[in-house]
């Protein structure tokens, strides 16, 4: 995200001498995208940020995946996966299930009460829903408070632990991890990288760290993701750092986590129904990221507020429904925590009883993050593992 922020204390100028007050020089670190040629952020370490005392291997869990095959849409129920009783001993990041993926995004879930391990993707950003939940996310950056319908996003190699609030119950988390970055639609970007007067959000609704965390201590373990010839083209590490990665006095730069939450999000309408892209929020490499959110719907006399079939001829469509009810999809038995998987090559859209039930509505209450991916997706372990087996039929009527 192009939008310059500076956060603790940084010299005049860059790449020049900064000491402390006993005249030890800051070492600095450039997170930079696409080598020097992209956004980036400059960080002020009291240690060396490359000093490893130990590499092992992580081994991380399932990450394979099953094709989709025979073809056929499907409903997933994410809420069966987890017990919300045993989520104090599940963190967000280690307990995390694939639910689905393919060479360039991977959808997960997991519901988290424990603090996780130090962490950090090097294969891509991360785009993680908060369907419910609050608490932080330290980083090497400093400290991002969440809250239900927040995304957070966390740029690729940012070392970060989520530390859940459970005072309401643990975090229930679904997490989009790209093998690329993740930024909002280019078409709502300047050539200079700010949100323009028709983008349904603006910089104010985005929310960085304001303050460096200083964390002190020795032989730090951090977790990295990132890639390799194991399942998914990804592998794990566990490096031992000789002193702590959240070390920074300061940073400055266009390169940081954030968050944005989905109240935030301005629905644009029509007189007739609009399509998905209207709804966009995010964009990565071969993906994007929609949501659909409570709205006045289309206002011509004769207009037919659900959705009209399609045929998704380069997309599999992913929808996560995560509030209201949800108009097209009425007696299928989805509900929230559901996802429907539409695949390309099929044709979906509404049942067929909701397009007549919608007629002369005004407004629709519900709430869905859809992901859209332009290669076929495979089914994880949780995938499989939540399928309800029958949705395939629901529009024949044969569902339940």
């Amino acid at each position: 995200m192009a939008y310059y922020r500076q956060v603790g204390s940084v010299p005049q100028k860059r790449h020049t001498q900064f000491r402390d007050d006993q005249g030890r020089l800051y070492y600095e670190e450039l997170m930079g995208e696409e080598g020097f040629s992209s956004d980036s952020s400059l960080l002020y370490h009291r240690g060396v940020p490359s000093a490893i005392v130990a590499s092992e291997i992580w081994e991380l869990g399932d990450q394979s995946t099953v094709a989709n095959h025979p073809l056929k849409p499907r409903h997933l129920r994410l809420h069966d996966l987890f017990d919300a009783q045993a989520a104090g001993a599940i963190d967000a990041v280690t307990g995390r299930r694939l639910v689905l993926g393919n060479a360039d995004v991977r959808i997960s879930y997991v519901v988290a009460g424990a603090v996780s391990p130090y962490y950090r993707n090097a294969t891509g950003d991360e785009c993680v829903y908060v369907e419910s939940g609050a608490g932080v996310v330290e980083t090497v950056f400093g400290t991002l408070s969440y809250r239900t319908g927040d995304y957070v996003i966390v740029p690729r190699a940012t070392t970060h632990r989520w530390v859940p609030d459970t005072t309401d119950g643990p975090s229930r988390l679904y997490p989009v991890e790209a093998n690329s970055h993740v930024a909002p639609p280019k078409r709502y970007l300047s050539r200079y990288g700010q949100l323009l007067e028709h983008a349904p959000f603006c910089e104010r609704d985005l929310h960085g760290p304001d303050d460096v965390l200083l964390a002190e201590g020795t032989d730090v373990e951090v977790l990295v993701k990132h890639r390799g010839d194991g399942p998914g083209g990804i592998v794990g590490t566990r490096f031992v750092y000789d002193t702590h990665p959240f070390d920074v006095v300061g940073w400055d730069g266009c390169l940081y986590p954030y968050t944005f939450n989905i109240e935030d999000y301005m629905p644009i309408t029509g007189k007739i129904h609009q399509p998905p892209p209207v709804h966009q929020v995010f964009e990565g490499h071969n993906f994007v990221i929609c949501n659909f959110l409570p709205r006045k719907v289309d206002y011509h006399p004769l207009a037919v507020p659900v959705p009209y079939y399609h045929s998704n001829v380069d997309s599999d469509e992913v929808m996560f429904y995560v509030g209201g009810d949800y108009e097209a999809r009425k007696g299928t038995g989805i509900g929230i925590g559901s996802i429907s998987l539409h695949p390309g090559g099929h044709a979906h859209g509404p049942q067929p009883a909701a397009i007549e039930a919608s007629l002369g509505a005004e407004t629709f209450d519900e709430s869905a993050v859809m992901v859209d991916t332009f290669r076929p997706l495979g089914l994880g372990e949780a995938g499989t593992a939540s399928d309800d087996g029958t949705y395939a039929w629901a529009w024949a009527g044969r569902s339940l």
